[in-house]
């Protein structure tokens, strides 16, 4: 790895987000869905209103006989564990965002679980992935039977659900799912989804022209669910519970805690079920993937704000592969050699509870 000053540093890395599919819509189909749902019909991978200009993938990451980006483990693996440095990589399937059906949305997350497991955390690299397992919140039984199976595979380390949802994730009918993760010890990711279900607007004021302005602003969509979740007690409820905030946007949580601190401190007789400081209530529940999209870049003053709010404790690299940012890891050069072993590795392992044996070391 190598920071902006050219130094080159032996550090480990865990990539916390590579994002992995089906070879094909037909390989969905016919390889892990069953009937009635194998032949219903639901959004391919790239059906939405927002396609990035220059392509969604980076160029060599199709796999052999034109299969779909992300969906050969030996060409993923060679690209990460080879080429890119990685240790140890954490997979976040793609599914198809909140169906109007939302049985059909639990057949489709079961069957992206199935092809992870069986193909990637089982086989041949097993060992150096680990995996999200996918449910669906708008089907809480449904969810809660895929956590109960898949819960004592080793290498399975978290939950993944949508960021695009119809209601805030700190309502009450979610409480179910929480304390099935909570109860399996695994955290819970949410990421953005690729096609396009039946969820709300990426803004609180419709959807936007561009699809600039979508990856501009939809990953702050995690404030709205983590204040709601703030709001509703459910970290106090839940002391145990983790979530993952896995597209970015870390550096957005200083100005948006410093209000929420201002407004709420003379307002907490109003959440009884609540009653720390909003900020009391990240430590330990809150983390965020970061990629070069997220904060200020290489400036003087990087290192500084990555520890305003502690989100020097709550951020982990992940590099999108092989969504076209595809982010290198690149640490600031004002970062402490403490805040650059908790971006590439540290707070990833702890929170994953992966076994990273190496110590940093400067050459």
């Amino acid at each position: 790895m190598r920071d902006e000053a050219g130094t080159v540093w032996h550090t480990p890395v865990v990539d916390a987000s590579v994002h992995i599919f089906c070879q094909s819509n037909a390989d969905l189909r016919h390889t892990f869905m069953r009937e009635p749902f194998r032949s219903r019909g639901f959004p391919d991978y790239e059906m939405d209103w927002y396609g990035a200009p220059g392509g969604e993938y980076v160029e060599g990451s199709v796999g052999p006989d034109n299969q779909y980006p992300g969906s050969d483990p030996a060409l993923v693996a060679r690209e990460l564990f080879e080429r890119r440095g990685v240790d140890v990589a954490v997979l976040h399937p793609m599914t198809r965002g909140i169906m109007p059906d939302r049985h059909l949305g639990t057949a489709i997350a079961s069957a992206h679980n199935e092809m992870m497991v069986t193909r990637w955390l089982d086989g041949e690299f097993g060992d150096r992935f680990r995996g999200t397992i996918r449910v669906n919140p708008d089907d809480v039984a449904g969810a809660v039977r895929e956590i109960e199976k898949y819960r004592e595979h080793p290498r399975v380390v978290q939950i993944g659900i949508p960021l695009q949802s119809r209601e805030l994730y700190g309502k009450p009918q979610f409480w179910p799912l929480w304390d099935a993760a909570v109860a399996a010890n695994l955290p819970v990711a949410v990421h953005v989804e690729v096609g396009t279900g039946v969820a709300a607007a990426p803004t609180p004021s419709g959807n936007t022209q561009t699809y600039e302005q979508y990856a501009g602003f939809m990953a702050l969509n995690y404030l709205y669910h983590l204040m709601n979740m703030i709001a509703e007690g459910v970290f106090e409820r839940l002391p145990e519970l983790r979530f993952v905030w896995a597209d970015g946007a870390a550096d957005l949580l200083t100005p948006f805690m410093w209000r929420m601190d201002c407004f709420g401190r003379p307002h907490l007789e109003q959440t009884p079920w609540a009653p720390k400081m909003p900020s009391d209530y990240l430590t330990d529940h809150v983390y965020f993937v970061q990629g070069d999209l997220d904060g200020p870049g290489d400036v003087p003053f990087a290192g500084e704000w990555a520890g305003f709010t502690g989100k020097d404790d709550m951020v982990m690299f992940g590099s999108s592969y092989p969504h076209w940012q595809c982010n290198e890891l690149v640490v600031p050069a004002s970062y402490t050699a403490e805040q650059r072993d908790k971006l590439c590795w540290r707070n990833a392992a702890e929170l994953y509870g992966i076994d990273i044996p190496a110590t940093a070391a400067v050459t």
